[in-house]
């Protein structure tokens, strides 16, 4: 059972890390430590958001559907962000 949560933990983190990339492509800026912050905070963003929004991708592939969930999520968290910090 350690070994599946753990494996689920490393997946989520790999899908933060790419999302963030992803959204630092769209939006600029970032490092790997970036990626990663805004990617997983992203993810959560990001789910919460297309459930509030009722938005349901019509991806059948679950792992291309979290990424793109993600990295919109993280967009959103990256212009946030610099609109809080002010640049």
């Amino acid at each position: 059972m350690r070994d599946e949560t753990l494996r689920h933990v490393v997946v989520f983190l790999v899908i933060g890390a790419i999302a963030g990339w992803l959204a630092s492509w769209i939006v600029g800026g970032g490092g790997l430590l970036t990626y990663l912050i805004s990617g997983v905070i992203g993810a959560f963003v990001g789910g919460y958001l297309f459930s509030v929004l009722r938005i349901n991708l019509p991806i059948k592939n679950i792992w291309l559907s979290q990424v793109i969930t993600a990295t919109v999520g993280a967009i959103v968290v990256v212009l946030v962000a610099r609109l809080i910090a002010g640049s």
